[in-house]
Formats: C-alpha cells, sequence, structure tokens
C-alpha cells in the first residue's frame, strides 16, 4: 500500500496535473506516474505481491492517460498506457498466441459507457447492433489450444502477443477438459483461470499458520498457483475456469459461429465450461441496467468479479470496428467502484491458530462494506501493523480483499488525538501460557506449547498420521470424537485409552475397539525418529528427525543439546536448530516427553536401521516421482522412499531405477519408456514399502 506521505504527494501532484502549469510540468508528472506504474505492474504481474488496490492504480493510470490525451508528444512506447499485459516470468518456456490477446479498455462509470457506445454507433454508421454483457471474472487469463478435440497447449497472456507456456500446471484444473466432447475441432480459447472464495479463505488460513506470505486477494492466489515449477502444487489450490472468448475456430462439417452469444453455446456443446451469468441487451440503457445490477449482487457469488465485460455480439460487426494496438474497438470493462469504509480501531487481539501462529485481529467499530457488517479485520502479522502503523484507537479505511477478507488498507495519521495506543505481541500463549517466539526469517510469532488446546487436534491427527506414529484407525474423525469427549488432552493420553472408553464413542463396536487399542499399543515400537517427526516440532520434517535420531541415539540427549551442537550436524542448519532448542526448553514439552518415556515409547535407536544403512530396504534405488497419485502427495512419496533408504531424483535418466507414475504424468513418463525404465504406480510403491 501507499504510506501516509507517498498519498499526500500523489495527490499534491495529481491536484497540479490539473492546471495549467505547461508541458515542462506535465512532461515531469508523466514520468513520474510512469515509473510508479511500472513498478506496480512488475510487483503485480511479475512478484505477485501488488503494494496498492485495484482503484488505486487505476486512478494513476486514468491521470496518465489524461496527460498523455492532452500532450500526445509525452506517449513514449515504454508507457504503462501503451502496453497489453504483464512481463513474462522467468521458469516457463515462451510461446507465441494465435491470434494477439489484447486487453479491455475500461469504463468506471454510465457516462464513460455511454461515450463507448457513441464511438462504437459512430463505427458501424447505420447498422443495427447488439450488446452481450459477462461477469468479470477476478482471475488469470490464459489461452487454451485444441487441435483435434485434443488440449495441446496452455499458456498465460504474457505481454499479449506471447505468454508463458504452463500446459502441465492448467491440466491439473478439472474444470478444463483435456478432450472436446466433439472430435477434429481446432480451437484456441481464452478463458480466466480462478479460485473460488471458499478455497481463498482456506488457503490463506493455512499459509498464515504456516508462517508463509498470504495472498492478497483471490486473482493473486490464481497466478501465484498457476505460475508454480511443481505442477503438484496447482493441483492442491482447487482452481477452476470460465471460458470467455476465442483465438480461432475450426469446426469440421459446419460454419463458425457468426455471434459471440452463439461462440458461447459452441463452447457449452463443446464441454468448456461458460458463465451462465450473461445477457443480450438491445442498446446501452439495458447494459446500464445490467451493470447496475451486479453492483448490487456481486457480494452473492461464490468467487470474485471486479467488473462487467460489454461486447457488440456480432463478429462481423466486432471485425468491422477492429482494434487500436492494444485494446479492441468493441468491447470495454466497466469496472466496479472501490467500496472502502471509514472505521475505528477499538482493540487489537491475539488467536492462535492450530499450528500455533499467533495472529494479531482489530476489532472495529462495525461498519458495512460491500453488503455486509464488518467489526474484526485480520492485521496477519507483526510486521504488517508495524508497516500500516496502526495503533488502538485509530481511524482506519478498510475494505474487503476480493470481496471476502476484511482488510485495513491505510490509517488516517491526520485524524489522531494522542489517546492512541501502540501494539506489542504477548510473551505468552494467551492459551496455555507457553513462550511466544518468532524465528528468524519467518512473520508469524508461535506458541512452543505442544499441549497447548488451540493446537490439540491438529498435533494429535499428526501424531497418528501414517508418516509419523502410524495409529492404524486413529484418523481425522476418531481424534475429534476422542478431543470432544475429554478422553485426550495431549499425545500422552492415547496411550492411556482403554478398551471400555472406545466403546462409549459413537461408531465403535467391541473388535474396532479392541482393534484400535492393539494399534497403540503397536506404535510404541517405532523408531525414534517417527516419534521426533510425530512430536510437531517446526521445521522438523522426516528427513531431519531420522538425521538427529541417528546422530544423538537418544531423545534425553536431543533435548539436552544446544544451537551450536545441533548446527554442527550436516544438513541441520540454524533454523531447524533454533526451532528444536525452543521446543525442548519448554517445560510442559519436557514434561509431555517424560511421560511418553515412562508410557514405554521407544526413546533411543537401540537395534534401529537408519536410511543411510545398506540394510535399508531401498538402498541403492533411485527413483523419478511424475503425475499426480491417488492417495499420497509427492512429499509424502518422497519421504516415505527416503526413509526407508532410497532416493528421489527431479528428472529420469539411463541410472534411473523406477518411475512412480500417477495420472497426467508427462514428459517424464514418456522419457520413462523412451528408456525403459521401470513404471510402476502408487499401489506398487506402497507394496516395495511394506506399508
Amino acid at each position: 500500500m501507499l504510506t501516509g506521505n507517498q498519498s499526500k504527494n500523489t495527490g499534491a501532484l495529481e491536484r497540479g496535473s490539473g492546471m495549467s502549469a505547461g508541458k515542462e510540468q506535465a512532461r515531469a508528472r508523466a514520468e513520474t506516474l510512469r515509473r510508479e506504474l511500472q513498478r506496480h505492474d512488475y510487483l503485480y504481474h511479475v512478484l505477485d505481491a501488488p503494494e496498492i488496490t485495484d482503484a488505486e492504480y487505476d486512478r494513476l493510470l486514468v491521470e496518465l492517460q489524461q496527460l498523455e490525451k492532452e500532450y500526445p508528444e509525452l506517449v513514449t512506447p515504454d508507457s504503462p498506457t501503451q502496453r497489453v499485459g504483464g512481463r513474462l516470468r522467468e521458469g516457463f518456456a515462451t510461446v507465441r498466441h494465435t491470434v494477439p490477446m489484447l486487453s479491455l479498455s475500461n469504463a468506471f462509470g454510465e457516462q464513460d459507457l455511454r461515450e463507448f457506445d457513441r464511438r462504437v454507433r459512430s463505427g458501424l454508421g447505420e447498422e443495427t447492433y447488439e450488446y452481450i454483457v459477462e461477469l468479470k471474472i477476478d482471475g488469470l487469463a490464459v489461452s487454451l489450444v485444441y487441435r483435434d478435440g485434443i488440449l495441446v497447449r496452455g499458456a498465460t497472456r504474457g505481454d499479449g502477443e506471447y505468454g508463458e507456456d504452463i500446459t502441465h500446471n492448467l491440466k491439473t484444473v478439472k474444470s478444463i477438459p483435456l478432450r472436446l466432447l466433439e472430435p477434429g475441432v481446432n480451437l484456441e480459447v481464452r478463458g480466466e483461470v480462478y479460485m473460488s472464495k471458499e478455497s481463498f479463505v482456506e488457503l490463506n488460513r493455512v499459509r498464515e499458520e504456516h508462517g508463509e506470505t498470504i495472498f492478497a486477494n483471490p486473482r493473486n492466489a490464481a497466478a501465484g498457483s498457476l505460475r508454480q515449477l511443481d505442477p503438484s502444487v496447482t493441483a492442491r489450490r482447487n482452481l477452476s475456469i470460465f471460458v470467455y472468448g476465442a483465438g480461432s475456430v475450426e469446426l469440421p462439417g459446419e460454419k463458425a459461429p457468426t455471434t459471440h452469444m452463439e461462440t458461447l453455446a459452441l463452447f457449452d456443446r463443446l464441454g468448456l465450461r461458460v458463465n451462465t451469468h450473461h445477457q443480450l441487451c438491445r442498446d446501452i440503457e439495458e447494459v446500464i441496467s445490467y451493470c447496475r445490477l451486479w453492483t448490487e449482487k456481486k457480494a452473492e457469488l461464490p468467487y470474485t468479479i471486479d467488473g462487467l465485460v460489454i461486447k457488440v455480439n456480432s463478429l462481423a460487426q466486432q471485425a468491422a470496428l477492429g482494434a487500436t494496438m492494444k485494446s479492441p474497438r468493441w468491447a470495454t470493462a466497466f469496472k466496479f467502484p472501490a467500496e472502502e469504509a471509514e472505521t475505528t480501531v477499538r482493540d487489537i487481539i491475539v488467536s492462535v491458530g492450530r499450528t500455533g501462529a499467533v495472529t494479531p485481529t482489530a476489532v472495529l467499530e462495525p461498519v458495512t462494506v460491500a453488503g455486509s457488517t464488518i467489526s474484526r479485520a485480520s492485521l496477519h502479522n507483526e510486521d504488517i501493523i508495524r508497516e500500516k502503523d496502526v495503533r488502538i484507537g485509530d481511524r482506519v479505511i478498510i475494505h474487503k480483499a476480493g470481496d471476502v477478507i476484511p482488510e485495513v488498507v491505510r490509517v488516517l495519521a491526520e485524524q489522531r488525538t494522542g489517546s492512541e495506543k501502540m501494539f506489542t505481541m504477548p510473551a505468552t500463549c494467551p492459551v496455555c501460557g507457553a513462550e511466544v517466539i518468532r524465528q528468524t526469517g519467518e512473520a508469524a510469532y508461535r506458541c512452543t506449547g505442544a499441549s497447548c488446546p488451540a493446537q490439540l487436534l491438529e498435533g494429535l491427527i499428526h501424531f497418528a498420521s501414517r508418516g509419523a506414529m502410524d495409529i492404524a484407525g486413529m484418523g481425522p474423525a476418531v481424534v475429534t470424537q476422542l478431543v470432544n469427549a475429554g478422553l485426550v488432552r495431549n499425545v500422552a493420553d492415547i496411550y492411556r485409552l482403554t478398551g471400555e472408553q472406545l466403546l462409549e464413542l459413537e461408531r465403535f463396536a467391541d473388535k474396532s475397539a479392541e482393534n484400535l487399542v492393539q494399534a497403540i499399543r503397536d506404535s510404541k515400537e517405532r523408531p525414534l525418529y517417527r516419534l521426533l517427526y510425530a512430536l510437531g516440532i517446526r521445521h522438523v520434517g522426516e528427513r531431519a528427525s531420522r538425521i538427529l535420531a541417528e546422530h544423538f541415539g537418544d531423545l534425553r540427549r536431543i533435548m539436552e543439546a544446544g544451537a551450536d551442537e545441533l548446527t554442527a550436524i550436516p544438513e541441520i542448519g540454524p533454523k531447524i536448530a533454533e526451532s528444536v532448542v525452543n521446543f525442548m526448553r519448554q517445560e510442559q514439552n519436557r514434561a509431555l516427553i517424560e511421560r511418553l518415556t515412562d508410557l514405554g515409547l521407544n526413546v533411543t535407536m537401540d537395534n534401529q536401521t537408519g536410511p543411510d544403512s545398506p540394510d535399508a530396504p531401498l538402498a541403492g534405488q533411485t527413483f523419478v516421482l511424475t503425475g499426480t497419485l491417488p492417495t499420497l502427495k509427492r512429499d509424502e512419496a518422497k519421504e516415505l522412499i527416503e526413509n526407508q533408504g532410497g532416493k528421489v531424483v527431479s528428472s529420469v535418466s539411463k541410472n534411473t531405477g523406477y518411475v512412480v507414475a500417477g495420472e497426467n504424468p508427462g514428459s517424464k513418463y514418456d522419457k520413462a519408456v523412451k528408456l525403459g525404465i521401470t513404471i510402476i504406480g502408487e499401489k506398487e510403491l506402497l507394496k516395495m514399502l511394506n506399508v
């Protein structure tokens, strides 16, 4: 976001540019605007890390457009007003679009819409025409190429002429058909990949609890997801698509559509996903009425829209109207006005998430924004509070990020009275009293208590999971029952459960209760590294757990190890060392480990075989993972293989032992076939792992 001083300076310059102060002043202002807009383009399109809202960006762009209109000689080739899209990102191949993907001109109000209609009427002369109006989905524009009805390529808009080849990522979006419903069709379609409001909120919740940077809005979440170099990450992001236009259409044995409405019907017939909210309008006044309708109704949608797109319906008339270098003359985008409100920060409180993340929240004087009453807004972390200088008692401007998450946009520092109070993060957890720490390189503060009630459910599920203590029959549903019944308050309580207690729970019979008690008893024999991993120490995954277990040989020695001793171990860096030391110095964690020892769990490496041992089951075997496996995530499969001595590499070569292939395996599968490498599925892998 712009700082207070930046906002004031911008306002002053805006007022200056509106005056007849001469060409030199206009030239200087235009250069300033170009630099600022180019910086925001880079932050938004390349880094997916915007600093200002869409409304603030649009105001800057409109000001530059007005200056360049008044002084045409100020227009430069690199001006943001001359550019179609964002810069390309490194890491993906560059492809050329069959037909350039132009951006749309913007209409910010009803008068702009009527001016657009005047230009269309002037361009078509005496011809009658009609418009089709569609929702403007707030996502990432992509191009999909089908040859003989098969998806062969998917790309981002890029700079309009060239885009990034993200075919493998787009194939993970389940609403994109890999094969059209009719054969023989050659088609390039344009669509918008987006993330639903619900998925966006859940993704940010998980990222925030893991100390990762959150996405500003669903559009940036969708863009960031499609630009992952690992398609498995994209697949987990729950993306979808609406197709809205065609670059080229070749239909065997029939004529191509003659109107945009017919084009949408064709897409629907071919199995492409089309948004059903579109309307044919006879004149611009009907268009304006439809825009008014969705300005009021947009919050009801399960996804975000930032306006509506108005197009001349006839494709022949579209061709007659043509396009400028950057946008078509037959279409425009109506942009919704920014919805913001002013309110007061009554208090700043903290909550503890399931992974221990301590998150500050602003308690607000209730105010209506985007059709709903807002009384709280997440401040995410201490850095954001300091950056925005939010204090208790401040008057602030808030809006809904992507019409979803209430957010403090800026503080109205000029309205301060001197009674406002600075906020500091608590030193101890408000739930359990354990120390709250912020590790180097992380934005989030975390509770270090292993038995913190706020973290209990997630911690128990992790403890019992297959990669940890592997307690068969103790999945999330059973853990939830145990917690709700008050039978388990920390992981040690698992080992005190009796069959009689389990029989009191829903869906437990004699045999299932007996099986679970036996599975709990069997888990006591799991090797030390599994117990260490099950404790859920921040940054200590299965690999680090095994390294620590093999080096020290005894959990009690790990409890007493210092940071220097830990970082002296190969592959154990300062972040892991700091996390282990912080965990082990907490009295409640030390007490928990003593209880687990007394209950008979394995806390030493006696008679345990490490992954580096020549006796490990998969010692000397090299694996490549490709495609989406039925049940295992990519990192889970990797850790299972490495835990039994195998090695996982990223590319197929003649030295590869096995390729583990899931759905949509891609080029690694093809190379394995060519080289004669053994290809197995998840079922065969689990059999090799004896899991």
